[in-house]
């Protein structure tokens, strides 16, 4: 991109892509289920868990298509949240506390919630507590997709208050993957992930821009990540903190931004590539013999029933409760019918929960699909439920005038809350 032409707004082209790409997710995993279920099922399988090499850890084995996907491309995928969760706190809408305060509220409680549903359903048999986490977590691209399938009937605050609450998700669900899905732990390999990163740091500190650099360092640290026991994805994480960030209050991203840059040159590749191959090598589950007690067991359930009913009430009742309470105002231009839509959407765990699905549960095959069959079900479900909320609902008398932000408005976007009105009706 040259320097001399300035960028759309990342938050614009955020609500674009992902839309877009998400609409590509649905497709692929419904492109998977197919061909999972059809005669060409064991040559998918085949496909997926194709040896390709080389050996990058003795914890691992051999490299496999299917690895390469999880470990490797969807370290990029980390790297493109982790840029968006820095821009959003550095120079966007969580910049302030006051921001900050209900997406946070709202994805902690979003988060919480159907973890103990999980507990409830599924805690109680052995081996099933580690999967707490599975249904904690919201696929942004997806909701995005179906957000897009009702064209303008969606306000621009619902979007905005998604992709927000989405975002913070993703930190709760990266601390989760560092926290309670890290393997035995290399030392020798963690400490050579930390001096690369410290040289990460230091060179933003010193002003170096070159984003070469930056991604052949990441590159290395993602290995050393790979060989320490944590999860090489958080790489991509940590990596982005230290990519360098222009600050442009009140305007467009900077053409000279490099974190600018590399987030607008990543999310066509993830939107349109990285997370729906993703989505295609995870979604394939046979369901051919399924009976209803395989679906109402304790695994699958406990992820559906998270997923479902869990993210709505941790979401929607912590809104109204901050509401209700004063802390925070009601969403502009939306009912709290539409409210109540988009935390059911919310409970669309897909990309997020398969992947801590496999985390899990490692090696364990059979526990690995029940979880995919349970988010299946839980995705589903909240996808059809709030798609059908929010095209059947009354719209806002506002709603009009909230479609009505421009480029920079929606690149500013300091407040997409109603605050004339601090209690619900």
């Amino acid at each position: 991109m040259s320097s001399n032409s300035a960028p759309r707004s990342a938050l614009r082209d955020f609500l674009a892509s992902e839309s877009a790409g998400g609409m590509l997710l649905i497709f692929a995993a419904i492109l998977a289920m197919i061909v999972a279920n059809s005669p060409f099922g064991e040559t998918y399988h085949h496909l997926i868990h194709a040896v390709t090499g080389p050996v990058l850890s003795d914890k691992l084995g051999p490299m496999t298509v299917h690895l390469w996907v999880n470990d490797g491309l969807m370290a990029i995928f980390f790297l493109l949240v982790g840029l968006e969760i820095k821009r959003e706190f550095v120079d966007g809408r969580l910049a302030s506390w006051d921001r900050r305060l209900l997406p946070m509220i709202a994805a902690a409680a979003g988060m919480a919630a159907p973890a103990l549903l999980y507990m409830l359903f599924a805690g109680g048999t052995a081996g099933l507590a580690q999967g707490w986490a599975i249904p904690a977590a919201t696929d942004i691209a997806f909701a995005m997709g179906v957000l897009a399938l009702l064209g303008k009937r969606a306000p621009t605050s619902l979007k905005l208050f998604l992709v927000t609450v989405a975002i913070v998700d993703d930190m709760g669900a990266v601390a989760i993957i560092a926290l309670f899905y890290t393997a035995k732990i290399n030392l020798a390999a963690l400490g050579a992930a930390a001096v690369l990163l410290a040289v990460m740091g230091a060179m933003n500190r010193y002003g170096v821009k070159s984003l070469t650099l930056y991604l052949l360092l990441f590159a290395i640290l993602w290995y050393a990540m790979l060989l320490s026991g944590v999860h090489a994805t958080i790489a991509g994480v940590l990596a982005a903190m230290t990519i360098p960030l222009e600050r442009t209050p009140g305007a467009p991203d900077s053409a000279t931004s490099p974190l600018h840059r590399l987030e607008h040159g990543l999310h066509p590749w993830v939107a349109f590539a990285i997370v729906p191959l993703f989505g295609f090598a995870n979604a394939g589950v046979d369901i051919r013999g399924i009976t209803a007690e395989q679906l109402l067991a304790p695994l699958p359930l406990g992820i559906a029933a998270g997923l479902f009913v869990g993210k709505q009430i941790g979401i929607f009742g912590s809104v109204w409760l901050a509401v209700k309470l004063g802390i925070a105002g009601r969403l502009r231009g939306a009912t709290w019918l539409q409210v109540y839509g988009v935390a059911i959407l919310c409970g669309i765990g897909f990309t997020m929960s398969l992947f801590i699905g496999g985390l899990a549960f490692p090696g364990d095959a059979l526990l690995i699909e029940e979880a995919k069959i349970g988010i299946l079900m839980g995705s589903l479900a909240a996808a059809l439920a709030g798609f059908a909320l929010l095209r059947f609902a009354p719209l806002h008398p506002q709603h009009d005038a909230s479609e009505g932000e421009t480029d920079t408005e929606i690149a500013r976007d300091g407040d997409v809350r109603d605050t004339s009105d601090a209690k619900p009706a």
